[in-house]
């Protein structure tokens, strides 16, 4: 079940929690609960949405749609028939702001693989480049990737605020589960700002 969005402003605190529902092929949850927001202490960059993302070393790369909330306060997903289709959620900061700025993408969809298929094989000092609409690039550098079970979401070190840029790829990983059509785990990919 995906979970209500209810906090104000671009937050991404609750909402975010239920970013990876629909993002693999049937959907995935996680639970949450709101994090204590912190103080910026480091300045990012003016706002300026993201046009596409590219990440080398798994060959990546895709437009960015943006992704809000759905009738139901529930966050939207790229549509699964176009599986290489990546999203930016449009109320979390812009890659290069202040915070985690939150791009997700399926794993797999409509019988083929997704544009996030390979998340899993990310490394830490891999880099990933996103084109904002202001005609500048931001690159960012992952220092580390996660696989976590969806009962033991780990919501506010994933979506709390935080002092510098950051970047978040998300997308379903672990087992999958045939009776109910859903991975077990998602795989999270955590990244600075480097340039």
């Amino acid at each position: 079940m995906v979970r209500k969005w209810t906090g104000p402003g671009w937050s991404i605190r609750v909402a975010l929690a239920a970013i990876v529902a629909g993002v693999c092929l049937s959907g995935c949850g996680t639970t949450s609960s709101s994090p204590t927001p912190s103080a910026a202490s480091t300045p990012g960059l003016a706002r300026s949405v993201p046009d596409w993302v590219d990440i080398p070393s798994i060959g990546a790369r895709s437009t960015l749609i943006p992704l809000g909330l759905d009738a139901s306060k529930a966050i939207q997903t790229p549509p699964v028939d176009k599986p290489q289709q990546a999203g930016w959620y449009e109320y979390s900061p812009t890659p290069g702001q202040v915070g985690p700025a939150v791009i997700l993408g399926h794993i797999d969809g409509d019988h083929q693989e997704g544009i996030f298929w390979r998340l899993h094989d990310l490394k830490p000092g891999a880099t990933v480049s996103i084109g904002r609409h202001d005609g500048t690039r931001v690159t960012f550098t992952v220092t580390r990737v996660d696989e976590v079970s969806k009962s033991a979401f780990p919501t506010n070190t994933v979506y709390g605020d935080t002092t510098d840029p950051e970047l978040r790829l998300i997308t379903c990983g672990g087992a999958f589960d045939t009776a109910t059509r859903n991975y077990l785990d998602n795989i999270v990919v955590y990244a600075t700002m480097t340039s």
